[in-house]
């Protein structure tokens, strides 16, 4: 019963042990399916669970009928078209990246749009290039198909190696993509997980710093090698300073003045986004101008800077993926694969939280996957989402993916009617453009002081991966970084926070100890709070700590008390005691027997409980011994432990608790263990973890319901801190818990 009082409420419940409510309350004993239940269910078909599938698979199905054609289609228009000019530049940009030709960068961001408009889930993202998949992409393609293999110059061989890479790049897409769709199928989308906010904002730093580098080559116009192996970014660096004399000023000049421009306007952008209609399309602009002025001014012929060249037109024919690729590079598609997809699911999330509809992340994998093979297929490269791309199709009014089909069109027409306008455009300027994208990515450096100041150990994962990523590469270092990590996760797992808590305010709430001054601990009780689950790995510091709180280890005091009983059984049979109604006397100058000696005994026998049913007295351990017998004293005779947030307990752990439990049963201190997750009684029985010492009566509900039985038990009614009243009733205990004290109960005998 509830009796509300004005900001107070009263209580009247009686004190339940686990058994008492679970009987009370008749508990129900619910069927745990079991994995084969499971398995069957999944397996099961019937016409519900068909269309179900159908609809799930093909989310398409689900939204286009409910298309609202008057209210949508012209947003949707004007975002593809924005959307669309940004994809453009963006795939020729990126496609530097991969070190393959520009214009393979269109197919890029042509195909995974379409496959993701039938099987994506986001209304709102972009699909399509990443300048960090695309790096990772190039990393792969550098490393299987190096520059010194060109040998000269020649026009022929440049096309050759060009015509490699891009199948190099073709077939790790294709197997990355393979990776993602049984990720889908086999329902691991659950792996982003592993990827914590701080990992991601720390990789994709260090993915700017590696873009940043590979694309001064560009801006420099110098001859520089791909170096794919750890701290390849020193040797860039090296090789681009060892040739800085020989920069093409025309192309540096160009490069600097396009990075002004468009971080000028992005960042007018970004300030008036709330007056602005629509965000000032810049890398339109600037390539319109720097395509014209190039055309015009004929500075591939003047200065000799390096220009994009002509691109292909129209299709080619889809291809099979190199197997000899797929064997070398592996590690570089898993990588791929779980970055592209943790970066598009985050912004999907974060589309999906805002507009308020559901995402799948098994779903999205099945769509970026297909994506990738299908992209792979027609020789694109990987693709995710591009956070500035995306951002523009949300801003400017996208509300489907309809607006996707409309960006993929004019990418096509691109493809098709007018690609050969970018052809005088210079490479120096898509590498500003693919730099001006990285703002955002390399503003992450504020996270480093403000992770520092709320969360120390979430700060030194995200140096460790920006470390990591950027000297190790982006493979290696992403491995490095979810082992380091998980590392942390183990380590503080493995080292719980314990504490002893107290009864705070006289009420039924009990916090640590040393962090309140009006607290009120029962005598002789010990309450001691583990946080989190124990297993394994941490059940010994659980276990040293709890001797800690106590102030010393049960295993000491038993095998103390059982030296005692060997020592007192010799001094009766030689007649050296003289029994007393109340204690025992010591009739000669005994001499100590030496430890020596009695540690020679069995160590097992010294481990189990004190037997004196053969004394003809019971011995009191509190009180004094006969002279030569000395016994720690132990001034505890309850131990409370709350597992509320103990989430589980593995069966290592399990046979260490219960030893450690029986240690302190043995030398006569009960124990209570409260706050039990769901189904922990049940494991408990199961695994046997119950005997004559170790009952399931121990279980109590709460830290309270354990302190009021103790008090019971112990019969402190004339505690100054404890108001006890009795009156005959129903013959249960029963609490009357108040705010402002703490009351025991209505006791019936």
């Amino acid at each position: 019963m509830v009796e509300p009082v004005g900001n107070h409420y009263v209580v009247a419940r009686p004190v339940y042990s686990e058994n008492l409510f679970n009987e009370e309350h008749e508990k129900l004993h619910r069927y745990h399916k079991t994995f084969w239940d499971h398995l069957k269910r999944y397996f099961s078909c019937s016409p519900q669970k068909a269309k179900k599938i159908v609809l799930h698979l093909f989310p398409v199905i689900s939204w286009l009928p409910a298309y609202r054609f008057r209210e949508w289609i012209l947003s949707d228009i004007s975002s593809g078209i924005n959307t669309g000019l940004v994809a453009v530049l963006q795939g020729l940009a990126f496609a530097l990246l991969v070190n393959v030709p520009p214009g393979y960068g269109l197919y890029a961001a042509f195909f995974p749009i379409l496959v993701y408009f039938i099987f994506g889930t986001s209304r709102h993202i972009s699909v399509g290039p990443f300048p960090v998949l695309s790096l990772m992409v190039g990393g792969a393609v550098v490393r299987l198909v190096p520059d010194e293999s060109a040998g000269n110059s020649t026009s022929t061989n440049t096309s050759a190696i060009d015509a490699e890479r891009v199948m190099v790049a073709a077939s790790v897409t294709f197997l990355s993509g393979i990776f993602q769709l049984l990720l889908g199928i086999f329902r691991f989308g659950f792996i982003v997980i592993y990827l914590s906010q701080p990992l991601i904002s720390g990789f994709t730093t260090a993915a700017a710093i590696h873009v940043l580098v590979s694309q001064l080559k560009f801006m420099f116009q110098l001859n520089v090698p791909g170096f794919n192996k750890p701290f390849g970014i020193i040797y860039t660096l090296e090789s681009v300073f060892s040739q800085i004399t020989k920069t093409n000023i025309a192309d540096l000049v160009t490069s600097l003045v396009v990075l002004v421009v468009v971080f000028i306007v992005k960042e007018i952008n970004e300030r008036y986004k709330a007056k602005l209609p629509a965000p000032i399309p810049i890398e339109l602009l600037v390539t319109v101008l720097a395509a014209l002025i190039s055309y015009f001014v004929k500075f591939e012929e003047k200065f000799n800077v390096a220009v994009i060249g002509k691109l292909q037109e129209g299709f080619q024919a889809p291809v099979a993926p190199d197997i000899g690729v797929f064997q070398k590079c592996v590690v570089d598609s898993i990588s791929i694969a779980i970055v592209g997809f943790a970066v598009a699911f985050s912004v999907a999330k974060v589309y999906s939280v805002k507009h308020d509809y559901p995402i799948d992340g098994n779903q999205e994998l099945i769509a970026f996957g297909l994506g990738n093979i299908v992209g792979g297929s027609f020789k694109g490269f990987a693709s995710s989402t591009a956070l500035s791309r995306s951002g523009v199709q949300e801003s400017t009014g996208g509300k489907t993916q309809i607006a996707g089909i409309i960006s993929a069109i004019i990418v096509l027409i691109v493809i098709l009617a007018i690609g050969f306008l970018l052809a005088p455009l210079q490479k120096s300027v898509l590498a500003s453009l693919a730099l001006g994208n990285l703002k955002g990515m390399l503003m992450q450096f504020k996270e480093i002081v403000i992770l520092w100041k709320k969360d120390k150990c979430d700060c030194v994962i995200w140096v460790v991966t920006f470390l990591a990523a950027v000297f190790l590469g982006l493979d290696i270092g992403l491995a490095t970084a979810v082992a380091f990590q998980l590392l942390t996760v183990v380590i503080r797992s493995q080292i719980p926070s314990c504490t002893v808590l107290a009864n705070v305010g006289r009420s039924n709430i009990y916090r640590n100890r040393k962090d309140f001054t009006d607290i009120y601990e029962p005598e002789g009780v010990k309450i001691f709070k583990c946080s989190s689950p124990i297993f394994f790995a941490n059940i010994e510091f659980f276990r040293q700590k709890l001797i800690t709180a106590v102030g010393f280890n049960p295993q000491r005091i038993l095998r103390k008390r059982n030296k005692a009983l060997r020592k007192i059984r010799k001094m009766l049979k030689k007649g050296e005691l003289q029994v007393t109604p109340v204690r025992m006397i010591c009739v000669v100058n005994h001499t100590q027997e030496s430890d020596e000696e009695l540690d020679n005994n069995s160590i097992e026998e010294l481990d189990q409980p004190t037997n004196m049913t053969d004394l003809p007295i019971q011995i009191n351990w509190g009180a004094d011994l006969p002279l030569g017998i000395t016994v720690p004293r132990v001034d505890i005779h309850s131990i409370i432990l709350d597992f509320s947030s103990v989430s589980f307990l593995d069966f290592s752990a399990m046979r260490v608790l219960q030893k450690t439990l029986k240690e302190f049963v043995r030398i006569d201190i009960d124990v209570y263990i409260t706050g039990a997750p769901e189904g922990f009684l049940d494991k408990l029985e199961r695994s046997a973890f119950f005997d004559e010492e170790i009952k399931t009566s121990m279980l109590f509900l709460t830290i309270h319901d354990a302190v009021l039985h103790i008090l019971m038990k112990k019969d402190v009614a004339s505690s100054p801190k404890l108001k006890l009243s009795e009156e005959k009733g129903s013959g249960k205990d029963y609490v009357v818990i108040p705010t402002n004290g703490l009351r025991s109960r209505e006791h019936t005998v």
